[in-house]
């Protein structure tokens, strides 16, 4: 009913539907980026395209620049462009070899073009030197691997990631969703419910930035 009016009242100011239509969706969409998050940002890919083209421009003028070399690695992972993240990623093994989130960056690049097998050791070799690496998020993406027909070691890996005591949102929905694969679907319930209640006591300011995934659970609840 707020959306109608809303809508009118802007119909009657601009004199125009499509406008009043093109200023609503825009005044919805900074409305949910400010209290909701579960728009999409547009802001966001932006600034990312822009700091990869400062990166590479930094690496032309030293091409030693190790660190800048790994974020830019990050970056093309977060674009989606994995095969150019591990050609950049697999020279710098003997650098970052104590690094154990390099390990599971160079897994996530193994796992999207293809090598299993490389995947799988990397993302344990990282685990190795620190079990808690991304909040305990390498155990899900290897539990999501195995849910594929290997139900046992996928469940091992969801333990694994239990220990951690995540306050993530989004790893528990990404548990609700490896549960369901696996067919069980009381777990999945159980991981729905853990993680909105974690959501529940969040402070206000990690609220804000785990709140899409809190939708996406309590719709999961929903849908049952």
């Amino acid at each position: 009913m707020l959306k109608f009016s809303l809508f009118f009242m802007l119909f009657w100011l601009f004199g125009n539907p499509f406008i009043a239509i093109l200023v609503l969706l825009i005044l919805l969409y900074v409305l949910d980026r400010r209290f909701v998050g579960i728009l999409p940002s547009f802001v966001k890919p932006l600034k990312r395209i822009s700091r990869i083209k400062k990166l590479r421009q930094q690496i032309n003028q030293s091409p030693n620049e190790v660190s800048a070399k790994h974020e830019l690695a990050r970056l093309l992972i977060e674009r989606k462009k994995y095969k150019e993240a591990l050609q950049w990623l697999e020279p710098l093994q003997n650098t970052l070899e104590d690094s154990a989130e390099y390990w599971d960056d160079l897994g996530i690049s193994y796992l999207h073009n293809g090598d299993e097998e490389r995947f799988v050791a990397s993302t344990l070799h990282g685990l190795e030197l620190n079990l808690r690496v991304k909040y305990g998020a390498p155990y899900l993406r290897l539990a999501a691997f195995y849910s594929n027909g290997r139900a046992e070691q996928a469940l091992a890996y969801i333990r694994d990631f239990q220990t951690i005591n995540s306050s993530s949102c989004e790893a528990y929905d990404q548990l609700a969703a490896i549960y369901k694969k696996l067919g069980d679907d009381q777990e999945a319930r159980s991981a729905i419910e853990e993680g909105l209640r974690i959501y529940r006591m969040l402070p206000r300011y990690k609220k804000r930035q785990e709140r899409k995934w809190a939708v996406r659970l309590y719709f999961k609840k929903v849908r049952g």
